[in-house]
């Protein structure tokens, strides 16, 4: 009786080994393979609040790459992000990048605006043309306290 627990403890070990073998082999081949269909590009900003590594990047609401990092760029203290693309999608050297909401309180994506250079963007380049992701708490107290002072100053007009 002893030596059939032994059997079956070698048996399910085999098949646990297997399994951990089998997902190892499919996640470095899945990390292989996104290398040689995508490339990188980077983009940099004044502001990236909302964004983060795995947020998307959209061209016309399809999305083409993710954001695969984000780092200060000590020269200029710019955020920098570097996007890996699909590489079936090509971007002339004139596009733009912009920090986008999916709505008021959605969460935030990279979507790029085609240029119309026929000069395409290579591995590694930088999207020149970028704008910012929008602060929307800065603009609801600018928006507040804008409204407060122009009452002040009609209510001043009145007297």
């Amino acid at each position: 009786m002893h030596k059939t627990n032994n059997y079956f403890e070698i048996i399910v070990g085999t098949f646990v080994l297997l399994s951990a073998m089998f997902f190892l082999f499919n996640s470095v081949k899945g990390s292989k393979s996104n290398s040689f269909d995508s490339y990188s590009l980077i983009a940099k900003f004044d502001n990236i609040d909302g964004i983060a590594v795995g947020s998307d990047v959209k061209i016309s609401g399809v999305k083409i790459g993710t954001v695969e990092g984000q780092f200060l760029d000590e020269k200029t203290y710019r955020a920098t992000l570097k996007i890996l693309l699909n590489s079936s999608v090509k971007l002339p050297l004139d596009s733009s990048a912009k920090i986008a909401s999916e709505g008021l309180l959605g969460s935030k994506f990279l979507s790029i605006e085609i240029g119309s250079d026929e000069e395409m963007l290579k591995q590694g380049d930088e999207i020149k043309f970028t704008q910012s992701s929008v602060n929307f708490e800065d603009l609801l107290g600018k928006f507040i306290f804008n409204s407060t002072s122009s009452k002040d100053k009609d209510d001043e007009n009145d007297k």
